[in-house]
């Protein structure tokens, strides 16, 4: 029988939320093995004084199979 757990973080790039995905899955794999899957929850922009878009936000649940 597997276990697995969903964890939740928040990731940002200044580029495409596609990147802000691939850097947080990247970041959590330093310390989370076995990783199978991840959400977005939500998508964020920040915004400049002009309404351009500055950086992309995403919060993700992430699921991985317990040892």
């Amino acid at each position: 029988m597997s276990v697995a757990k969903v964890i939740e973080i928040n990731a940002s790039s200044p580029t495409s939320v596609e990147d802000a995905v691939r850097k947080g899955l990247a970041k959590c794999a330093e310390s989370v093995k076995n990783i199978k899957g991840a959400w977005i929850n939500e998508t964020k922009v920040v915004t400049d004084g002009g309404g351009n878009i500055t950086e992309w936000r995403v919060n993700l649940r992430i699921s991985f199979v317990v040892d």
